[in-house]
């Protein structure tokens, strides 16, 4: 629940220095890495989350409190799972960890008369234009030896901590607009505004010798200030030290976790990229039990997940795969968040109100869901689900679907038609055969997004992308889909275009590109890389048209270009891990096609690898396989492509490009022979598609 860390007020998190941008290389907001303090909920890479989160501010000072709110330069930072570490140039160390639903601070200070940790309730959002964030509602009490504890509502969010610190001599008191509230034990604000807002909070003030630590303990809770304290108890206990204790156990379970994956071979820095990438795959969405401030039940509660957009095509299948648990708790959390609002939600942020990310996309937790079902996931009533998933198909521009088979945003015609197909699915499964064919039969309005003339979806408005870049998405009718673009030659000549074959090299935009630059650049109508969602699976669409090989070359030349182990390493957004996600998959040689229970199998990246899945383990081993360097570690020109010659699983010959995530979930052994050359492999039978249902042979279950 909470990811404590070091808070500049930079864009897109709160961590670092860059100003907001969206078009080329972002400027520098601060010339140094700074801090006005350590803040404790933040969001994982997302764009345009601007204000929300950065809450709970907690400051150490050798300054006066009227200094509060400035920055001091950050040295010697050190960052593991769960861990935070930093020098101010006040000379004071700064060490954060994290528990389940605690933070738990220390301080090692310089000598000095009057040292101070101030936390700061008032503080919210980001130091950019229109980005703070401000309190409706507070209260703070002080409770004595040590103790205080506060809530503040923000954004409609009560968010409740309870403050735990162990300093022997030093006086705590409140403050407000930067004075000391001696003697005061209280702090009530019925109504703030912007314009009425003072920073408030409370203080810990006393002497110090040289290399003497502080400890600040601290739990959080969205359902008042019993529980932060019951919370800070379960996890810290009162009064006691337990920062070694919290790091540790949060340790543990980072190791379990990542150890999930283990990848053989590769260079240092693809194997730094690939264990980055794993560890932004798993921080988000946060799901905690019990803690939902909108409703009384109790059960999972999933508060950030930012957005459903940018995670349901890899991130979600790859907790299915590893951590199943944490699928489970996202989706019944969503499925409540149905059942109490009347909308599965697009996105779902630590605030209140309507669902605001509606634009991105529709349906889309029916992907998750119908995957969920094939591979029996535990903890979800299906038939509830059922019924939550088809009411949900009517709202929004679920409603002019419905009257009229199409929808713009054209996209969103996509979007429904899938999700009717896989609500079908569901139903079917649950021998509703008349919903299902209900369903079924407007799951077809797919094809009336598409202009039959180019072979490309209709024109439209379209969300952070064009028509080209939509265009290729892994639908349910895939079949039917190349057919209308002119059949295979016609759909493959269209995606060679898409990524550029046989065209020069685009200059990529700089600092402060114009108008006139970006206009040339989206007018190519190329893909763009990996810098946003609506396209991250178009490689593999080539697997339906015959044409593996260029699946391959496309994977290959993305894995070695555009990620890095420095600053820039990532060509996008992280997304809350989605992008992430897609490197993890795209470096394995499997690519999920969510909601069909389906992988389509690529050349991996790495020698070997492994995932610890519910049943067992799935490992991935090649033979033929050449190192590759990425371009941080001296990759100067396009190392060679390698090409799947031939595959076997468990032992027996698998001449299909793809798999059921069942299979992979049940455990197994996929080897593939790699070789410098195309091969036929994979050409011939085809990934499933709706209007030929081929049957999946023995092999590939």
């Amino acid at each position: 629940m909470v990811s404590a860390c070091a808070y500049s007020g930079a864009y897109p998190t709160g961590y670092g220095r860059y100003a907001k941008n969206t078009e080329g290389v972002p400027e520098e907001m601060f010339d140094r890495l700074q801090a006005s303090g350590f803040t404790h909920f933040q969001q994982s890479g997302t764009g345009a989350i601007r204000k929300y989160y950065n809450y709970v501010r907690v400051t150490p000072m050798v300054q006066p409190l009227d200094d509060l709110g400035q920055s001091w330069s950050l040295a010697d930072e050190e960052a593991s799972p769960g861990y935070y570490a930093a020098t101010l140039d006040t000379g004071i160390r700064c060490e954060v960890t994290v528990g389940q639903k605690v933070a738990v601070h220390r301080y090692t200070f310089p000598q000095h008369s009057s040292a101070r940790v101030v936390v700061d309730l008032s503080c919210g959002g980001l130091a950019i234009d229109l980005g703070r964030t401000v309190p409706l509602r507070a209260q703070v009490e002080n409770i004595g030896h040590g103790q205080v504890q506060g809530t503040v509502v923000m954004e409609g969010v009560p968010l409740s901590v309870y403050v735990d610190v162990d300093a022997p001599g030093w006086r705590q008191m409140l403050w407000y607009d930067r004075r000391l509230i001696d003697g005061g034990t209280r702090l009530d604000f019925d109504s703030i505004r912007h314009t009425t807002l003072r920073p408030f909070g409370m203080l810990y003030m006393g002497p110090t010798r040289a290399g003497q630590t502080i400890e600040v303990r601290m739990g959080f809770s969205l359902r008042g200030c019993d529980q932060a304290k019951r919370n800070l108890e379960r996890e810290c206990g009162l009064g006691q030290p337990s920062f070694e204790i919290v790091k540790l156990r949060t340790r543990a379970r980072w190791a379990d976790h990542l150890d999930r994956v283990k990848v053989d071979g590769g260079t240092p820095a693809r194997q730094t990229v690939y264990a980055t990438a794993l560890y932004h795959s798993l921080i988000k969405p946060c799901i905690v039990d019990d803690e939902s401030p909108f409703w009384p039940s109790n059960g999972p509660y999933a508060f950030d997940v930012c957005t459903m957009w940018d995670i349901y095509k890899t991130q979600l299948p790859l907790l299915m795969a590893i951590a199943p648990d944490r699928a489970s708790g996202l989706l019944e959390s969503l499925i409540r968040v149905c059942e109490e609002e009347g909308n599965f939600p697009i996105g779902y942020r630590m605030a209140r109100g309507a669902d605001r990310f509606f634009r991105q996309g529709s349906a889309l937790a029916h992907t998750a869901l119908a995957d969920a079902h094939a591979l029996d996931l535990d903890g979800i009533e299906w038939s509830w689900a059922l019924v939550h998933m088809a009411d949900d198909l009517r709202r929004m521009y679920g409603e002019d679907f419905f009257e009229h088979g199409v929808v713009h945003p054209i996209t969103h015609t996509l979007d429904l038609a899938y999700g009717h197909h896989l609500t079908a699915q569901l139903a079917r499964a649950l021998n509703d055969t008349r919903l299902a064919d209900d369903l079924a039969r407007r799951a077809h309005g797919w094809v009336n997004a598409f202009d039959p003339g180019t072979g490309l979806l209709r024109d439209s408005e379209f969300y952070e992308g064009g028509k080209w870049n939509y265009s290729f998405r892994l639908l349910h009718d895939m079949a039917a889909r190349i057919a209308l673009a002119g059949g295979d030659a016609g759909f493959i000549d269209k995606l060679d275009r898409f990524f550029g074959y046989g065209a020069a090299p685009v200059k990529q935009a700089g600092r402060r590109p114009q108008p006139v630059e970006m206009a040339a650049g989206y007018a190519l109508n190329r893909f763009e890389g990996l810098n946003n969602e609506p396209d991250m699976e178009a490689p593999w669409a080539y697997h339906y048209a015959g044409r593996p090989d260029r699946t391959a070359e496309v994977v290959h030349s993305a894995l070695t270009w555009q990620f890095g182990t420095g600053p820039g390493g990532l060509p996008g957004n992280d997304d809350s891990g989605g992008l992430s996600s897609w490197y993890i998959w795209a470096s394995l040689g499997l690519f999920p096609v969510a909601g069909q229970n389906l992988f389509l199998i690529n050349a991996p990246a790495f020698e070997r690898a492994a995932l610890r899945v519910r049943e067992g383990e799935f490992v991935i081993e090649t033979s033929g396989l050449r190192e590759a360097p990425i371009s941080s570690d001296g990759a100067e020109h396009e190392p060679p492509v390698q090409y799947v010659q031939s595959a076997t699983l468990n032992g027996r010959p698998l001449d299909a490009a793809h798999l059921t995530a069942a299979t992979v979930h049940r455990g197994g052994r996929l080897h593939l022979r790699l070789g410098p050359e195309p091969s036929g492999w994979g050409r011939g039978v085809r990934p499933p598609s709706l209007s030929d249902s081929p049957a999946l042979s023995e092999e590939t279950r």
